[in-house]
């Protein structure tokens, strides 16, 4: 089963996030800011990371820099998710290793779109 972590400070988007995530059969786990985020990617990886870009304690950002510096770190499909509508923003984002990004409010078949990625590979 493939694994997400919602990393939000909003617990109504992580519960959103959630129901929709589960029901695309996604095991998910959740983070309230970027350093509980990259405390529990120590832990264990998950496959995808749908990320809020601002958050008390440790940014999207911030969060994004040090988990693409990470042994394994660079496996992760990542998801920016942004209220801002800033074109420099999502650049910054991206440059830094995320591998897609959306804007809020979103709704179930954006995020749908944004998940639908392949199972990973069986051992």
């Amino acid at each position: 089963m493939r694994t997400c972590l919602i990393v939000d400070d909003s617990s109504i988007v992580r519960k959103v996030a959630r129901r929709i995530l589960e029901d695309l059969d996604y095991f998910v786990d959740e983070a309230e800011d970027g350093q509980e985020a990259i405390d529990k990617c120590r832990e264990q990886m998950p496959d995808a990371i749908l990320l809020d870009w601002n958050m008390p304690i440790m940014s999207g950002l911030e969060f994004l820099k040090l988990l693409r510096a990470y042994i394994g770190g660079e496996n992760p499909h990542v998801i920016y998710c942004t209220v801002e509508n800033d074109i420099g923003a999502i650049a910054l984002a991206l440059k830094a290793g995320a591998n897609d990004y959306m804007m809020k409010p979103f709704d179930r078949a954006i995020l749908e779109a944004k998940f639908d990625l392949p199972a990973p590979a069986v051992a």
